[in-house]
Order: structure tokens, then sequence, then C-alpha cells
């Protein structure tokens, strides 16, 4: 495991040849962008490039009436482009009410779960933004309130990647929470390749499989089992195993 994460923590492991999201979110440095990317990160890699650099990032800053106009014949998989300027607003609101790590760590510190946090940050969007559609809804997610059969949260837990690890490719910025506390994002390239190695016994791919192949990563590393996610989601993609 870590022979094969070495191989993969280098800058040249993301580029447009070998396209991944965060390949955006690094140029932006910052969490607001970086969500944006996460949250759309499903689908084919290539296509969630090209999306995500279609996009009009300083949108974020504009004021709302500028964001209703954009986004003109935009759309991408389920959200249409209402979808997405509603999700913009929801952001602008975010970022204009406080700093969206505060607003994490405080629901996260008590309990040193992510998930509280991750559940606090969607839970005030939805203060912020009444909108709702399915595809919008798919976009943001919703609180889970239970391990065995909730949503696994692989976009929101990859975005958490980024913010708290500081590597070669995650380039953290947020400083008040724990690797250790880190869930793995399980998608399904790193869902089947888990299995195939015995990492993983659970046949539900929901929140409890993400935490039982965190823990079965802790024995690799129990201070930052998720760093192995990188490495495992590419033998997947590449259809290593």
């Amino acid at each position: 495991m870590d022979a094969e994460m070495g191989q993969r923590n280098h800058a040249q492991e993301i580029s447009y040849e070998r396209p991944d999201p965060i390949l955006v979110a690094q140029r932006y440095q910052e969490p607001y962008s970086a969500l944006v990317c996460a949250l759309f990160a499903y689908g084919r890699a290539d296509l969630i490039v090209r999306f995500l650099d279609g996009l009009d990032f300083r949108l974020l800053d504009a004021e709302e009436s500028a964001i209703r106009r954009a986004f003109e014949g935009q759309y991408y998989r389920f959200q249409n482009r209402t979808d997405i300027i509603e999700f913009f607003i929801t952001l602008r609101r975010l970022k204009l009410e406080g700093d969206i790590e505060a607003l994490f760590t405080e629901a996260y510190r008590p309990n040193r779960s992510v998930i509280d946090g991750v559940n606090a940050v969607i839970a005030k969007m939805q203060a912020l933004n009444g909108y709702e559609s399915r595809g919008y809804r798919f976009l943001v997610g919703r609180e889970v309130t239970k391990y065995k059969g909730g949503a696994p949260m692989k976009r929101w837990l990859m975005f958490l990647r980024w913010m708290v690890r500081s590597d070669a490719i995650d380039f953290g910025l947020w400083q008040g929470v724990g690797t250790s506390d880190l869930l793995m994002p399980l998608d399904t390239h790193t869902f089947n390749v888990s299995r195939r190695l015995g990492l993983l016994q659970r046949k539900s791919y929901d929140l409890q499989a993400v935490a039982e192949l965190t823990e079965s990563l802790k024995r690799f590393d129990p201070d930052d089992p998720v760093k192995y996610d990188f490495a495992l989601y590419r033998l997947g993609q590449e259809k290593q195993y």
C-alpha cells in the first residue's frame, strides 16, 4: 500500500492526460471553488474536468443578479442551468455568512466527527437557500444520520481530503481537523478494488463500508488512513484490479 501510494504521490499524476477534478481545484487554492469541484465530481473524470473548466468561479463573489444571468446553456448530467445557478447562489450566501471552515470545525470538534461537520455545512446550505429539485439535492446531498445504509458521502469526504491533507496531490488549507479523523471517499472504483484486495468485506456501498475501509487502512497508517485513497482510486480507474 505504501509503495503504491508513494508512486502516485507526485504532481505529474494529475494532468489533462490523467484527469481528476483536483486539477481544477488546485488552481484556486480556496475552499469554495474546491467544494464546487468536489460536488460536481461524479461521472467520467475527463468530462468532469471539461465541465469545471467551463465554469466562471468569479461568480462565487458576484451579485445574485449576475449569477442568475450566467450559465447560459450550461448543464451537467443531473443538474440543469437553474440547479447550477442556485448552487452558486447558495455558496455565495455561505461565503457572506461566515467561514466554512469555522462552521465545519465547530460541529466536528466535540466528537471529532467529520460527518457531524459535513452535516452542519449541508444544514446551513439548506437554511440559506430553500430551492429544491432532484438535480440540486443530488449535488448538495442530505444530512446523514446513520452509518448502516447511509449515503457514503464520497464527494464531501473527498473535499475534506483536499482541505485537510497536504502532499503533492492534496493542498491542505485547514489546520483544525486531524487527518486521523478523515474517512475514505468511497466511489465504485475504490469499493471494488478494496474488496478484491481484502480491505473491505462489506457488500453494501454505504457509510458503514466507508468506516470499515477506513479502519482497515489504519493498520497501515493510523494517523493518516485516507492518504491511500488516490492510489486505490487510480488502481480501479486503470482496471489494474
